[in-house]
């Protein structure tokens, strides 16, 4: 028995995923990317390289690791990129996009023999948070001004429009790219691709695949572009859970149960979002799920068993895919999971554990 606390990405669910992009890409005509800043665990790329046409990345770490990990086409993003970072960038990437006009005239000259890009902000977005919404008052991401876009067109071959946050609602995908193409048509037709970036839940039960792929064609056609998708959560949704195990049992008024993972470090985004955790379990026995380290709100969530829960009870902790591993830390020093597929037939194959030299490692 492998030993908790590890992340199990689960093959079969990802190939579920995987036929679902599939779908899209022939109905669509759409490129599919691999958002790494969502899910970068590359022992998994295997699973997923026949069905994607790349990868998309946020740093230059990320950008060469989709080139050497994942290969296909690599889209190189940065909200600002270094000066010692460039030659490195453009010797890996497809494309280089740039978040300003000023990154654009600055790194001109280094990045005249690849595609370059830049990110167009359309002033909204779906986010249901302040914290990722990329169209906030002030946002620093991306160029909105019609006029500047239009005088550095003839300098750049396409945009990356990033506005969506767990979209699953086709109608409103729909309208607001309507209010794209009004407010932003002209300019679109004068480039030869245009990435829609990440963040529609396509992948989700009951999602229109068939409507989502017509509007995509559509798109396309209009303006006469390669239309791209940036799918992070999409591509991963569903498909690894984090399995820890039952470490203490008390009271404090509620029942706790005390599990040798952490919130804080190895599902980071349920705190910074102040979300709870997922389970599949039901039943008449109510517990909180504590992580282990000393934060007081390193809390997973409130759960109703179908039994008492005892000390080395093994529990399984759903969706821990997408912004987990990308975003784990040695916080307290608490021991990192290990990696672990699923394989097709069931067995399971450790891709990587951690230990002491790699918390020491980390830290000097």
């Amino acid at each position: 028995m492998i030993p908790t606390p590890y992340y199990l990405i689960d093959k079969a669910k990802l190939a579920e995923n995987m036929a679902k992009m599939d779908r899209l890409r022939d109905l669509s005509g759409a490129k599919c990317l691999l958002a790494l800043k969502c899910f970068a665990t590359w022992p998994a790329f295997d699973a997923m390289r026949d069905h994607m046409d790349g990868t998309t990345s946020s740093s230059l770490y990320e950008l060469r690791l989709g080139r050497e990990k994942f290969g296909k086409e690599t889209h190189a993003y940065s909200v600002a990129w270094a000066e010692d970072e460039v030659d490195e960038a453009v010797s890996y990437a497809d494309k280089i996009i740039f978040n300003s006009i000023s990154q654009l005239d600055r790194f001109d000259n280094k990045t005249s023999g690849i595609a370059r890009g830049l990110r167009l902000n359309p002033q909204f977005s779906t986010s249901h948070f302040d914290l990722a919404d990329p169209a906030r008052p002030f946002s620093r991401l991306g160029e909105w001004d019609l006029a500047k876009l239009n005088a550095v067109a003839d300098r750049i071959s396409g945009v990356m429009i990033h506005y969506n946050c767990e979209n699953g609602d086709f109608d409103l995908f729909d309208q607001q790219l309507t209010r794209i193409e009004a407010q932003f048509g002209g300019f679109l037709a004068k480039l030869k691709w245009v990435s829609l970036g990440g963040g529609i839940h396509f992948t989700g039960e009951g999602y229109p695949l068939e409507a989502l792929g017509a509007r995509l064609r559509a798109f396309a056609s209009r303006f006469g572009v390669q239309v791209y998708l940036e799918p992070g959560e999409a591509a991963i949704t569903g498909c690894a859970s984090l399995e820890v195990t039952v470490l203490d049992l008390l009271n404090n008024g509620k029942d706790l149960a005390i599990v040798d993972a952490s919130v804080e470090a190895h599902m980071l985004d349920l705190l910074i979002y102040r979300e709870a955790a997922k389970m599949a379990v039901a039943g008449d026995h109510p517990y909180m799920i504590c992580g282990k380290s000393c934060l007081a709100g390193d809390i997973f969530g409130e759960f109703r068993f179908p039994a008492p829960l005892a000390i080395g009870d093994r529990l399984s902790i759903a969706d821990a895919a997408g912004y987990t591993m990308v975003k784990k830390n040695w916080f307290n020093g608490v021991k990192m999971p290990s990696i672990v597929l699923r394989e097709l037939d069931g067995s399971l194959t450790v891709a990587r554990s951690f230990d002491y030299a790699d918390f020491e490692g980390n830290l000097g």
